[in-house]
């Protein structure tokens, strides 16, 4: 087959790095959401999945190979990126490595770093000068090119891209230590008390959980660690500290991308989905949307299907209203995945409606968060999700007449 089709911007690399895109895990913190699949293949923002944005960054950056090491429910990822990107990439482009998520399974990956040590083999094939380690499950646009350059002008065995965030939000992210040359001197796995930055007691430097490696430093590393029983076999924990011993690991300092902020998010949990979600919604997109390939997609978009709402109310005429129905579905702050439906009189607050739910009639979520608590799940933050099941069991034990909770305190006649 012919070469894949780049952007006309993708860098004129040299030997690009081969991208090894890690989509293992099952995402925990998305709770229900991800029962039936991975983090990565979760609906984001008009018809996208959360893998697009870096699918994105490494078509534009020029990376031509890509292995995804996927795991836990691969199959909505993989056909994904089949439909959306094999014609960026071509028919050589993309390698699919699932480990099962089976315990007996001949390759079962148990860490971030064991995934990459495992697919060792078919990085040799490529004769790969670099990886470039990176998650398929964040939200932001960047520029890999002055990342791979700094890292070869260098030196560095390993190069981890960083940003700076508030200093409560590093206790979920490997916290850095840097000299002003860019050689990390500390790093710590999410710690309890995160090291801030010099003369800022408010902020830290986090990694980005991106990573470039010389390719022969690396395989040394990983078969060493692969022997340890005592290691856990992840980058983070295991890997990167002992570069930043040996002296041989860089920070990448990311701050700006076209000219404007760098924007860089980890959707790993209820509430930093629904708001990241919402700031695209909201106006101006805080970063670029990615371009897949929509055409060869087919989602489910019902008549409010991928709708959001971010200050004040939004109102909704549902089809087909009924007389004496309330004729009018309100949303605030939420989000409704792909496919799912209002009826009328809904009202929702701070919520994240499932792909595929179809809330009754007169449902109001998000304003008495004990009787949420009965049947959904809310979050520390205020986020209450509803799925299906979860309908599914409140209409089992709840009298039908009560089902539409609060129909009676919102009654608007369609105009």
């Amino acid at each position: 087959m012919a070469d894949p089709v780049l952007d006309e911007g993708a860098l004129a690399l040299t030997d690009p790095p081969v991208a090894i895109l890690l989509a293992g895990g099952r995402g925990s913190r998305l709770f229900e959401l991800t029962d039936r699949t991975c983090k990565p293949a979760l609906p984001f923002v008009r018809r996208r999945r959360i893998v697009d944005f870096t699918m994105e960054n490494i078509a534009r950056a020029g990376l031509r190979k890509v292995i995804v090491a996927s795991q836990f429910r691969a199959e909505p990822l993989e056909t994904h990126l089949h439909s959306a990107w094999g014609r960026r990439f071509g028919s050589a482009g993309l390698a699919f490595r699932r480990g099962s998520d089976l315990a007996g399974a001949a390759l079962r990956y148990g860490g971030t770093a064991d995934a990459v040590w495992k697919n060792a083999a078919e990085i040799d094939a490529l004769s790969a000068r670099e990886v470039m380690i990176l998650s398929a499950d964040h939200v932001y646009e960047m520029d890999y090119g002055p990342m791979i350059a700094a890292h070869r002008a260098s030196g560095a065995k390993i190069t981890v891209a960083a940003t700076v965030v508030n200093r409560y939000d590093a206790r979920g992210f490997g916290v850095i230590g840097a000299a002003p040359g860019g050689q990390i001197t500390d790093f710590t796995e999410k710690p309890d008390v995160p090291r801030t930055l010099p003369g800022d007691p408010d902020h830290a430097l986090a990694s980005m959980g991106i990573y470039l490696c010389d390719w022969v430093w690396l395989r040394r590393m990983l078969a060493q660690d692969a022997l340890s029983d005592r290691s856990s076999h992840d980058f983070g924990h295991d890997i990167l500290p002992l570069a930043v011993q040996q002296g041989v690991a860089f920070a990448y300092a990311w701050d700006s991308h076209r000219g404007g902020a760098a924007f860089w998010r980890d959707v790993g949990t209820l509430d930093a989905l629904r708001e990241t979600w919402l700031q695209f919604e909201a106006g101006p997109a805080p970063c670029g949307l990615p371009a897949p390939d929509l055409d060869q997609v087919v989602v489910p978009v019902s008549r409010f299907g991928m709708s959001t709402t971010v200050s004040g109310l939004r109102l909704f005429a549902p089809l087909h209203s009924r007389p004496g129905q309330p004729g009018w579905g309100v949303m605030e702050d939420s989000v409704l995945m792909e496919g799912a439906r209002l009826s009328p009189g809904c009202r929702l607050t701070r919520a994240i409606i499932a792909p595929g739910v179809t809330l009754p009639e007169g449902l109001v979520v998000g304003e008495d968060p004990a009787e949420d608590r009965r049947w959904f799940r809310v979050t520390p933050g205020g986020t209450t999700l509803v799925t299906t099941q979860m309908l599914s069991r409140r209409a089992a034990r709840m009298p039908r007449g009560q089902r539409g909770i609060g129909r009676g305190l919102f009654q608007m006649a369609v105009s």
